[in-house]
């Protein structure tokens, strides 16, 4: 990191990639309407933990040499593609099956590995890392490795908060209607749908390069 300018223009920057909706977000708020509160925040911390899968591989070089393979990029991107639609297919057919009070519809901990899986094996979350970060690295100010994994943390914390605070806006909409059954019936049939549309626009991902 060059100077404190240089990290304050990091900051602003990822702060807003970070409120913007995108994949995570939505992931995080289809979660949160199809399992409560307690499922969106376990998805939050998931996709967290997951990104630092890319964050630690982009900051020794195995990212770069993932989106410089076009092999390993198709392995990884189909992975997360196919995982993405099954677990999307199974929130859609799970949606009309009645979910005791306090029982939320797949669990915690549940959730919390998919969100593990789903950002790991999200190729995009690669390929951004290894984009965005880079631009705010100066290899004159120490280890570069250092100052990646560094960047890469914030950004995370940053993705991660946004993910939180949707994870509660979309669970406090899930329980204001908790006495209309069938509409929460349909939010989680949408949600599948949502999570479902995530795979089928990561089957579109692209190598860079």
């Amino acid at each position: 990191m060059s100077s404190t300018s240089s990290l304050l223009l990091f900051l602003a920057a990822a702060f807003v990639i970070a409120i913007t909706p995108g994949p995570g977000i939505f992931y995080v708020a289809a979660r949160s309407l199809a399992g409560g509160r307690d499922e969106g925040l376990a998805s939050s911390f998931g996709t967290g933990l997951g990104g630092l899968v890319h964050v630690f591989a982009g900051a020794f070089g195995v990212s770069a040499l993932v989106m410089a393979s076009a092999d390993a990029f198709a392995v990884l991107k189909w992975a997360g593609v196919v995982y993405l639609i099954w677990l999307g297919v199974k929130t859609f057919r799970e949606a009309r099956i009645e979910v005791p009070a306090g029982i939320r519809a797949t669990g915690s901990g549940r959730a919390f590995r998919e969100g593990i899986l789903v950002e790991a094996l999200n190729p995009k979350t690669a390929a951004f890392f290894l984009a965005f970060i880079p631009q705010f690295v100066d290899a004159s100010h120490g280890s570069v490795a250092f100052q990646f994994v560094t960047l890469g943390l914030i950004s995370i914390v940053l993705n991660t908060s946004a993910d939180v605070v949707v994870a509660f806006m979309a669970s406090r909409a899930r329980d204001s209607l908790a006495e209309r059954p069938g509409l929460i019936r349909r939010l989680r049939e949408t949600s599948g749908i949502v999570i479902c549309g995530l795979g089928a626009s990561l089957a579109l991902a692209r190598r860079t390069g």
